[in-house]
């Protein structure tokens, strides 16, 4: 911007009058502090005797959070003590001075010196004097014609000028005089008081381009700053998801390391302990180091580095980081800063801001309206939750979920239910240690008593967590959750169930089999009949053609009638090979057990992987045109995913068809806590599909026999509120879904990232009328897991229908 002269002031009274003359007293003439594009350092010893670096430069820098274009802009250089005929000679510049950027302008080689300068942002050949001269940012290509203070500074297009040595023209007093093997370069903090030698010292150069890059190398060189440069942590997280700086050199950015994280991506939290006013910008940041650091918890620093984005996978939020970094440490053992205290009052009730499925990156953060803002506005600073009951178990990463809301969506067992697509848990946030500390082995309604502390960081796998040390984890209390056991049916009763037992196949261990087994001979009470989901082939994950599944069903069942249970008989259809989706090789597909002491398989052949099951209508009621027989299992709906597995079954005399399922999963929605609001789920399509085949071939069964007994179960993959079981049960009208009869806090079958959540269900036709359902808990709650899915089971009696 040009820089006013400061008008001289005349006193309208008390002139004095001496020999004759009138004496005017005016101001210091100077110039307008910049609040954007300043130059940040002059060389003109470059290539002279002694000279290092071969050739003169100036560094221009941008001290605002903006762009700065220097399109038609130029750097002039003056003499120190022009005569009539010196002249300003002429850089041209183009393109733009990134908002806390730097700027290279090379100018004429020396004959002498080792070292380059990294790649220039503009070049020109002036042969600039190295102990003195004036240098001035001028935003137009014309010379200037100035030569006096008062002149260059009444000239509107002088954005900024440096007078060093003996210049005559200057802003106030000169900066120092420089040598061949020294510049005189503005401070970090790039401060314009309107004076060169207050803002300048003489120096070694150090030449910087707009990658970044020195002539010692890049990222900052390797020896780290010296003084707070222009920016604040709060100035580089801004105020939205993605930081005004992204992708500039910073330099000297000053904090106190509140954590080190010395496992998986390495690097190191600071926080600034002088916050702004402005609740939306954070005053934490992570700096990634990529090995050990060398800091400690304590260490008060300054930083340069260059301000990136970090997407943990291509649908999520971003973490703001410094890469790159070089540091320095000022002082050691520094308290930190207070943490910020998560819980019901600090966490809005309201989830996001909406996009309307776009991005919300560049909306501005509204932390006291939205959770996902909020937590996003304490990115990198220290948090704090206190006496946090587990909602998520601790995983095989070592991760566990906690809510700082306990009062929000509880389950009957102390989890957070996820109830419905607009009633996200807002509490619900992620522990993690990055110190190498073991977690606690906690189960869900267990509790970190105490406070739990550390940076809040963002992961793909949940979102917003805390990254915490053995220092700052509370004390693990175990409350003693316990796995259900479910009662024995009656004599009278059909009990049904369904269990995903998770890519079974004969090369599990025997405690898998056995654990597995218990919970249907034990904990399930041996049922009739068992609709599995996720039975793989005999040889699991090979993919060398195997579609055949009885070694591992036999397998399975010896373990069942080892552990107490009945020795069930079973049924199923292997599939083609590769066609049912799973993991690759599996050939994962449903399985009917049923306990034939009880129960009669009825069998009818033509049944096989490609033909479609019908309902045919007999005088006798209705029956399956083959059993087992599979759903249409060429329809579209079904690609690369598990066909539905019908079957006919006989119980004291009537008739029972029971749908086994496996809807196509999840993959490929986005996150509920990603970038995109609101998240496509892109994975229902197929399940609605899915969900509509099922459905019309139930309304075939009951076109053929309104008073047909129909069971349908196995992991839908969607929840009871999800259009996909709407559509299958079309809106209730034909199937109930028996989650819907539990109340709100026991409709679950699995847990997710601290949501429990309900993918499993079991259905039923309106002639089965006297029923008693239950999901038995006891996998999805517990770190110590046969299965990642809770069975369930309805038991009913098949003669209510006439009564």
């Amino acid at each position: 911007m040009p820089y006013p002269l400061r008008r001289i002031a005349l006193i309208s009274t008390g002139l004095a009058t001496v020999t004759g003359s009138l004496v005017l007293t005016p101001l210091p003439v100077a110039y307008a502090s910049s609040s954007s594009a300043v130059i940040s350092e002059v060389y003109g010893g470059g290539g002279n005797s002694g000279a290092t670096l071969t050739r003169d430069f100036v560094e221009l820098a941008n001290r605002s959070t903006s762009a700065y274009t220097l399109d038609g802009y130029s750097v002039q250089y003056l003499p120190a003590s022009p005569s009539a005929g010196s002249q300003w000679q002429v850089t041209r510049l183009t393109g733009s001075l990134a908002a806390g950027g730097t700027y290279l302008v090379s100018e004429a080689a020396g004959s002498g010196g080792t070292t380059a300068l990294p790649a220039a942002d503009a070049s020109g050949s002036i042969s600039m004097a190295a102990a003195s001269g004036t240098v001035a940012l001028v935003k137009s290509a014309t010379a200037l014609t100035c030569k006096t203070v008062a002149d260059c500074a009444a000239d509107p297009n002088v954005v900024d000028l440096v007078g060093y040595g003996t210049a005559v023209v200057r802003e106030g007093t000169a900066a120092p005089t420089a040598s061949n093997t020294t510049s005189v370069s503005r401070a970090a903090s790039l401060t314009d008081t309107d004076d060169n030698s207050a803002d300048f010292t003489a120096g070694t150069p150090t030449p910087t381009n707009s990658a970044g890059e020195t002539a010692g190398g890049s990222g900052g060189g390797t020896s780290g700053p010296a003084e707070p440069g222009a920016f604040r942590i709060h100035d580089i997280q801004g105020t939205t998801r993605i930081s005004p700086l992204k992708g500039q050199m910073v330099t000297g950015v000053p904090g106190i390391v509140t954590a080190v994280r010395t496992t998986g991506s390495k690097g190191y939290w600071i926080q600034d302990p002088n916050p702004d006013a402005n609740d939306a910008t954070s005053e934490g940041l992570f700096v990634y180091t990529s090995s050990a650091p060398t800091v400690s918890v304590g260490d008060s620093v300054l930083v340069t580095g260059k301000v990136s984005e970090y997407y943990p996978s291509s649908t999520t939020q971003s973490v703001t980081e410094l890469t790159s970094p070089v540091s320095t440490t000022l002082s050691t053992g520094n308290a930190l800063p207070d943490a910020v205290v998560l819980d019901a009052d600090s966490i809005p009730d309201a989830y996001s801001p909406t996009a309307d499925g776009g991005s919300i990156e560049s909306l501005a953060l509204q932390p006291t309206t939205y959770s996902q803002d909020f937590y996003e506005s304490i990115e990198g600073m220290r948090a704090e939750v206190s006496d946090a009951r587990v909602v998520g178990a601790t995983n095989s990463f070592g991760e566990l979920f906690v809510t700082a809301k306990p009062d929000e969506h509880p389950t009957l067992r102390g989890g957070t239910v996820y109830g419905a697509y607009d009633q996200q848990n807002t509490g619900r946030i992620e522990i993690t240690t990055v110190d190498g500390t073991d977690a606690p082995t906690l189960d869900v309604g267990d509790e970190l008593s105490g406070t739990t502390t550390g940076p809040v960081d963002y992961s793909s796998f949940g979102g917003y967590l805390l990254a915490t040390s053995a220092e700052g984890l509370g004390t693990a209390v175990d409350n003693g959750l316990q796995r259900e056991v479910t009662r024995k049916q009656t004599e009278e009763e059909l009990a049904v169930a369904t269990y995903n037992v998770e890519n079974l196949d004969p090369s599990d261990s025997d405690e898998k089999f056995a654990r597995l087994a218990e919970g249907i001979a034990d904990n399930l009470n041996s049922p009739d009949i068992v609709a599995l989901e996720e039975i793989q082939d005999n040889d699991g994950a090979t993919d060398d053609g195997v579609v055949a599944s009885d070694q591992t069903v036999q397998k399975f069942v010896d373990a069942i009638a080892a552990a107490g249970g009945p020795t069930y008989s079973w049924r199923s259809i292997d599939p083609q090979n590769d066609t049912d989706g799973g993991e690759p090789g599996g050939n994962i597909r449903q399985v009917f057990l049923y306990n034939p002491e009880r129960v009669t398989f009825v069998d009818r052949a033509g049944g096989d992987a490609t033909t479609a099951v019908s309902a045919v209508k007999t005088k006798h009621g209705v029956e399956l045109s083959a059993s087992p027989g599979r759903i249409d299992p060429t329809s579209d709906a079904w690609d690369s995913s598990r066909k539905p597995l019908a079957g006919e079954f006989k119980f004291r005399g009537e008739s029972v068809f029971v749908v086994a399922n496996h809807f196509n999963s999840k993959g490929g929605d986005q996150p509920l806590h990603g970038r995109y609001q609101e998240p496509t789920r892109s994975s229902e399509t197929q399940r609605k599909a899915q969900a509509a085949e099922v459905n019309s071939f139930v309304d075939s069964l009951l076109a053929a026999d309104s008073a047909a007994q129909i069971v349908v179960l196995g992991d839908l993959n969607d929840f009871e509120f999800s259009p996909a079981v709407k559509t299958l049960t079309d809106d209730g009208k034909v199937l109930t879904d028996l989650l819907n009869t539990l109340p709100a806090d026991e409709r679950y079958t699995y847990v997710y990232d601290g949501n429990s959540q309900s993918l499993d269900h079991i259905l039923t036709s309106p002639a089965i009328k006297s029923y008693d359902y239950d999901v038995v808990h006891i996998n999805a709650e517990f770190a110590d897991q046969a299965s990642d899915h809770d069975p369930q089971i309805v038991r009913f009696d098949v003669k209510s229908y006439k009564k």
